[in-house]
Order: structure tokens, then C-alpha cells, then sequence
């Protein structure tokens, strides 16, 4: 997985939280839910949410294929790879069309739930995927304010660092600290709220891009918006 895709799949995570806080705050006051509507027969409502869903995040994702979905599954001890993997291809199905399959066509390819990395038997794999999936959802990755924490993304810079402290610089890679793309975000975004594009033709990580992001302040409903302004 290279720089730019786990940038892209970070903000998969949190842009799906951050509407659906605000997706079931809405259903909250009609007294229902996301999954009480997709269990209902109300086709009408379930159309909106979707058309809502593709408009705000570039992507849909049914209620049985949410990741708190696949932690319960684990939590019954159930063979959860065939669920996740039909999870991420859900996620780029449903962008079929829409102006964000290009963003999202092929973003998950490369991960194989197959692979003999992750274990000799099937019972292996899915017990290494689960065990990894339960230790991420104990994890506060401080989504509630995403510009100020971002544990994933200071562990993935934390190892790019690394690498582009011995062999990356072998191989001609380079890594931008944090701290120096706060202080080119602060310069580009300083009393802005949108900007028209901003263009990184190195991006690596996606760092830069993600701090100017996130620095333009976007409300709840604006965050889809925005990041696809800086890309």
C-alpha cells in the first residue's frame, strides 16, 4: 500500500464516521436508526439515506457490513473474513458511477484476506485479521476530533520516518515531518474556509494534504467536499 492509498483510506474511516454521527442524529429524532431502517420495508427512506450517503462520502455501506458490524461478528466468534472482504467491495460497488469511482475504484486491491502471510489454515487467518481488528476498535483514534489526534496516522508516518531515515533515502524517497506540514497547511489555509485546489505531486503519506484538509475547518456535512478539494 503506497502513501497516497492509506491517506485516501484513513479518510474513508473518518469521513463515514463523522456523517454517520450525523446521519443518526437525524434518525434519532424520527425515533429510528440506520439498521432499524435497512431491516424495515421502507425502500423510499433506505434510497435517501444511500443517495446521502454517495453525495456526502463518495460511498455507501449497508449496516451489516460496518466495521462495529464485523466486531460484533468476532465478538460471536464468527469466521469474519468472507464479510469483510465483501465489506471493501461493497465500499468501491457502490461509487459504480458516481463522480468518486475514480477515487475509490481499486482502493482496497492489494489487501488479500487470502494470503498465506496471515496464516496456514483459513481458521489462522481469520483469528490474526480478527485479533488485529479488535485491538484497533480498543484504540481511541480520536475521530471525534480528527485534526488534532490521528494515532493511525502518527504510527504509519512514525515507520515511513523510519524507513526514509535508512533505505528510503537509498532509494531516493523522502519524508515530510508533521510538524513541517502543519506549517505549510497554516500558510495556505490562513483565513480560508475553501480553497480551489492544492497540489502536492509527491505526496507520499498524504500528509500535507490531510493538515490542509483539515485546517479549511470543514463542518460535518463539508468534509467530503473538502477533501476533494486538496486532492
Amino acid at each position: 500500500m503506497d502513501g497516497c492509498q492509506y491517506a485516501e483510506r484513513k479518510h474513508v474511516g473518518k469521513r463515514l464516521h463523522v456523517f454517520l454521527s450525523w446521519l443518526n442524529d437525524e434518525l434519532e429524532a424520527d425515533e429510528t436508526t440506520f439498521q432499524k431502517v435497512w431491516a424495515s420495508d421502507d425502500e423510499a427512506m433506505k434510497e435517501e439515506i444511500k443517495a446521502m450517503c454517495v453525495d456526502n462520502l463518495g460511498y455507501f455501506v449497508e449496516p451489516d457490513f460496518l466495521f462495529s458490524t464485523i466486531i460484533d461478528a468476532i465478538g460471536r466468534k464468527e469466521n469474519i473474513l468472507p464479510q469483510l472482504e465483501r465489506s471493501l467491495k461493497k465500499i468501491e460497488d457502490s461509487t459504480i458511477g458516481q463522480e468518486s469511482e475514480d477515487d475509490f475504484g481499486g482502493l482496497f486491491s492489494d489487501i488479500d484476506l487470502a494470503s498465506p502471510k496471515l496464516g496456514k489454515t483459513a481458521d489462522d487467518k481469520n483469528r490474526l485479521i480478527s485479533d488485529v481488528l479488535v485491538a484497533l476498535n480498543g484504540i481511541d483514534f480520536g475521530l471525534e476530533d480528527a485534526s488534532d489526534i490521528d494515532i493511525l496516522g502518527d504510527a504509519y508516518e512514525y515507520m515511513i520516518g523510519q524507513f526514509a531515515a535508512g533505505a528510503g533515502k537509498k532509494a531516493g524517497e523522502f519524508y515530510t515531518p508533521q510538524e513541517v506540514s502543519k506549517i505549510l497547511a497554516e500558510i495556505v489555509t490562513t483565513g480560508k474556509t475553501r480553497l480551489k485546489n492544492v497540489y502536492d505531486p509527491t505526496c507520499g503519506s498524504g500528509s500535507l494534504l490531510l493538515r490542509t484538509a483539515y485546517d479549511l475547518q470543514p463542518g460535518p456535512n463539508e468534509h467530503a467536499a473538502a477533501w476533494s478539494e486538496v486532492q
